[in-house]
Order: C-alpha cells, then structure tokens, then sequence
C-alpha cells in the first residue's frame, strides 16, 4: 500500500466514525460509554421496590424529600470493593444525619452472599437485592458493567452519575452530594 493509499484510508476512517457512531445509536438509543439509560435531569425510576438484606422495604417514593444515592454493585466487583470503603467514609458516615440515604444495590446475588458481603466490608450502609438485575436495568442497560452511582435530589431527579470508581469523577460526586445536602445553589456538575 502506498501512502496516498495509506491517507486516503485513515480519511476515510476518520470522517465515517462519526457516521458508524449515529448508526449505532439508532440501532441502540440507549447505547453510550457508559451504558446508562438515564441521564441527569431526567426523574428518576421509582417504578420499583428496595427490600433491604434486614427485610425492610423501601422505595424512592418513601425516599421523596431526601437526597438518595443508589450504589449499584456486586460481591465480586473489585472495582465496589475499592469504592466502598470511600463511600462508607466520605459520603454515608459525612452525610447520613442530614437527610442522605445511601443503599447499596447488589446485583442479582442471594441474600446469604450479599449479607456475608456487607459484614466482610464492614460497611454500615444499607444493601438492597436486586434480582435479576431489574432495578438496575432501570437505570442502564442490562450488559453494562455494575458500579456505578446515582444520585438523586430531593424532588426525586437524577443530578449526578458516576460509572466505575474514578478519584477525579468520585471528588466531583462528593462536591454535588454537599450542595445537595447543605441546600446551596452552587453547580451541582
């Protein structure tokens, strides 16, 4: 292959990714890098119910008023298992006294495996069970990885996400999370 061949190739690269990345997304509408559903803005599903590993029940209708963050994970997520101990520490232990609820939504695992979970990780946050990943797949797309994070004002629309566990994006979130909780009006993004 000779260069002007090489070039023209690479051009032709170049110019139609755009048009494969618009084609993708009407074969898929919910398709990005991320694999949410959802994006901020929108009111959040509260179309389900959170049975907590104790057997209380909940849901973001009961929630309505506070701010929620729901952690979406797994047992076998080493990504979650870096998270937790931040999310225990920055967000839950910072936060739960003023009107912040965090519950960790476990993806699909038997209550058994999710209870020795919670106590392995010595966290003191609630966990939910989600089976067949059905809350989650109201938040993203079923094939999409697990951890992530929504957080949800208190008139029960989504302000933040966040997808694996990034120092940077995790700093931004917590920022949001103290604007909510503390009622100022600064930027939330």
């Amino acid at each position: 292959m000779n260069i002007k061949q090489l070039l023209f190739t690479c051009l032709l690269f170049i110019t139609t990714l755009p048009a494969v990345a618009q084609i993708t997304k009407a074969i898929d509408p919910t398709a990005d890098d991320r694999g949410y559903i959802i994006k901020t803005g929108d009111l959040a599903p509260a179309d389900f119910e959170l049975v907590l590993t104790n057997g209380i029940k909940t849901s973001l209708t009961k929630l309505h008023g506070k701010v929620v963050i729901l952690q979406f994970t797994a047992s076998w997520c080493s990504v979650y298992r870096e998270e937790m101990p931040h999310l225990e520490k920055e967000i839950w232990q910072a936060y739960k006294d003023k009107g912040l609820v965090l519950i960790g939504v476990d993806r699909d695992e038997p209550l058994n495996k999710v209870k020795s979970f919670h106590q392995v990780m010595n966290i003191s946050y609630p966990l939910a069970l989600d089976p067949g990943a059905e809350i989650f797949g109201r938040f993203a797309s079923k094939k999409s990885g697990v951890t992530r994070n929504v957080v949800i004002d208190r008139d029960g629309k989504i302000v933040y996400l966040t997808r694996l566990y990034d120092k940077q994006e995790f700093a931004s979130m917590l920022k949001a999370v103290d604007a909510l909780v503390n009622n100022k009006t600064a930027s939330i993004n």
